[in-house]
């Protein structure tokens, strides 16, 4: 396995971009070549590091992941165990010598445990649901966990007895839940998640929460192995109060809960110091807004002495973890479109530790990425860049810079010609506010030819893009267009005031901001203005149906899985009891003029654009119907237009790897028709 070591800015990798005009460019069937490093946890020692390696199975058109194991000096870097099955979940016991995960069974998912003296692994479990947020108890002996135990839905009708032998249709399904259907799953299935704990080298699960509430996460355990302590909702109107988490603490033997934070917002993400003594953990106190940050609060184990580590980096945090001397916390933020650990002394001093964490998604170039410590404070994490996937990364304890462990993708982008990407920033017209964004180019970019331009608007819109590896824009860039995918207000990592600036405004400004960044590009003399098309999914299709509503520059369109209409969007939608107030001013019914007015559909009269649809006909985020209105529009106005559904696909539209090729076969070829 080669390495790398690192410093600065300097990357050597033969994963790295490289004029190589013998490497063919990047093409729809590499997808199924990548690979990634997901959730590497370094030993206690430091010694080891454990991580899931995610693939893409061409036979059964899924992503995969088993976990595999390397020494952090590189060597001995070997599969885990001998299951040919989905591994994941891996964890440390406290004194290193086993390492705790989940496998996938007929069944589900069961625990396994890993010896790393006899490097043998065993089931000791057998679950009636798979396990989640696996934890070892301090002294080893136990472990903890998040299992779904079912329950029972209204019954208003007692089924008839059917002759034996006899097909009748299937009886109709009641629900009284406010959440009933979750996007990506399906209809959600009556009954709650909570915590279970069994002997680390097998037994009895005994459940260790009670009532009808989630118990979902990790769970901590205190330092005397008496009690767990989480994130969740306990409160009686749990349902409608979505938006607030408490951290309890509940009684191991006797079942008993005490709620150690009684505010309105999240409280969530806890880290228990070493000496275990206080807990720090993330959120924030609601103001009922588009965008609000997580800061950083400490607390004594009992719920005493609360205070908030002011942050002057104005950013949102998360995944906290205790430095091994209790004196300051690692936690991990976005910055400009790029994923970092920082670390922050209890005084709210900030220092930068490590740069673009990533690379899970391998898809569109989102964030992400994890880290983990050990006990002598060496870093195991996932890199990225715009040249490949997350590789592992190992920091040591008090040294300069970092190397890389994995080199995963070496046979594949190794061997291929990628897009260049540069960073961009432009002024908006609005109010001289700077916007970011990137450019990627066809491989073997020459400036004096002229080359069409695609505009990649992004999701959320309270999420971002950044200068991470992407097979959609490479695949974009192949298909010999100059890709920008911008950042505009409203996107996360720019502080909290930038991010709220689409507050019962959206779409709003940010159109001008693309747009701006469209004018940015037009300045380039190998672009020019009849040659421009525009994409983007979910928010970005909205963004996108926005943009050909507002301007007919565009000479072909692809809205993926839009909005269009706020209003039946509101209240269709998997989550539609998550709008009203934070997104516009009360409930669709109550403020129907703000609604209709922010919705792509009002608009839809001025289009002129031949527009490509797209949407997965099992979404439940920005349902089939959102997309239908703005197809059945266009058609009944004699644009040229398009429906593509993707069968089964729920909202992440790419999520299977042919799902993935076929999306951006598709708007390519759409384009094509037009340039």
């Amino acid at each position: 396995m080669k390495k790398f070591f690192l410093t600065g800015l300097v990357l050597l990798s033969c994963t790295f971009f490289v004029l190589a005009q013998d490497k063919p460019a990047f093409t729809s069937m590499d997808v199924f070549d990548l690979e990634w490093v997901n959730d590497p946890q370094i030993s206690p020692s430091g010694d080891w590091i454990v991580y899931g390696r995610g693939a893409m199975d061409i036979m059964t058109d899924r992503r995969t992941s088993q976990l595999w194991l390397i020494k952090s000096d590189g060597s001995s870097h070997q599969k885990l165990s001998q299951l040919d099955v989905r591994e994941s979940n891996a964890r440390w016991s406290p004194d290193g010598t086993r390492i705790a995960f989940t496998a996938s069974t007929n069944q589900g998912s069961e625990l396994y445990i890993y010896w790393v003296d006899t490097q043998k692994a065993a089931r000791v479990s057998q679950l009636s649901a798979s396990p989640s947020g696996l934890s070892w108890s301090p002294d080893g002996k136990w472990i903890a966990f998040s299992m779904f135990v079912p329950g029972k839905e209204l019954s208003l009708v007692k089924p008839h007895k059917k002759p034996a032998g006899a097909k009748w249709a299937a009886a109709p399904t009641v629900t009284t839940r406010l959440k009933h259907e979750a996007d990506g799953s399906g209809k959600v299935k009556p009954g709650f998640s909570h915590y279970f704990i069994m002997p680390a080298n097998g037994g009895r699960a005994r459940q260790v929460t009670s009532g009808n509430f989630h118990h979902r996460g990790a769970p901590t355990w205190t330092k005397d192995g008496k009690k767990l302590l989480f994130s969740g909702n306990r409160n009686a109107d749990w349902e409608y109060d979505f938006r607030n988490t408490e951290i309890y603490q509940v009684n191991i033997a006797s079942g008993k809960y005490q709620a150690l934070t009684v505010r309105k917002g999240p409280d969530r993400g806890l880290a228990l110091s070493p000496d275990g003594k206080t807990i720090a953990y993330t959120g924030y106190d609601d103001k009922v807004q588009t965008y609000q940050m997580n800061h950083i609060y400490l607390m004594n184990v009992d719920g005493s002495n609360k205070q908030m580590i002011k942050n002057p980096l104005d950013r949102s945090v998360g995944s906290l973890s205790w430095a091994p001397n209790g004196q300051g916390l690692y936690f991990t933020y976005d910055d400009k479109g790029n994923t970092k650990l920082g670390h922050m002394d209890l005084g709210g001093k900030p220092r930068k530790v490590a740069d673009d964490l990533g690379g899970t998604g391998v898809a569109r170039p989102y964030g992400g990425g994890s880290y983990s410590l050990s006990s002598k404070g060496d870093i195991a994490y996932n890199r990225t860049t715009p040249y490949h996937p997350g590789e592992l990364a190992v920091q040591v304890a008090g040294g300069k810079g970092y190397e890389m462990l994995t080199d995963l993708n070496s046979d594949i982008l190794g061997q291929r010609t990628l897009g260049k990407v540069e960073e961009l920033w432009w002024k908006s017209t609005v109010d001289q506010l700077d916007i970011q964004g990137w450019v990627v180019y066809p491989p073997n970019f020459d400036p004096n030819k002229k080359y069409p331009l695609l505009i990649e608007n992004h999701g959320g819109p309270i999420s971002n893009y950044g200068d991470r590896f992407s097979p959609e824009m490479q695949l974009y860039a192949t298909a010999g267009f100059v890709v920008l995918y911008p950042n505009p207000r409203g996107s996360t990592s720019y502080g909290e005031t930038f991010g709220n600036l689409l507050y019962h405004n959206y779409p709003g400004d940010d159109y001008h901001d693309v747009m701006d960044g469209v004018d940015a590009m037009l300045k380039k003399n190998y672009i020019t203005e009849d040659s421009l098309f525009v994409t983007g999914g979910s928010a970005g299709g909205i963004m996108s149906a926005w943009m050909i509503g507002k301007n007919n520059r565009f000479r072909a369109a692809a809205v993926i899985k839009p909005v269009m209409n706020w209003i039946s969007k509101t209240l269709t939608a998997d989550n539609y009891y998550g709008y009203a107030y934070s997104r516009y001013p009360g409930q669709p019914w109550e403020n129907m003029e703000a609604y209709w007015k922010f919705s792509p559909i009002s608009l839809v009269g001025n289009i002129e654009t031949p527009t490509l649809v797209m949407v997965g006909s099992a979404d439940m985020r920005t349902p089939l119907s959102e997309a239908k209105q703005l197809y059945h529009a266009l058609k009944l106005r004699k644009i040229e237009t398009a429906l593509v559904e993707v069968p089964g696909a729920f909202h992440f539209i790419a999520n299977r790897p042919s799902q993935l090729i076929t999306k951006i076969e598709h708007i390519v070829a759409w384009f094509d028709r037009y340039r």
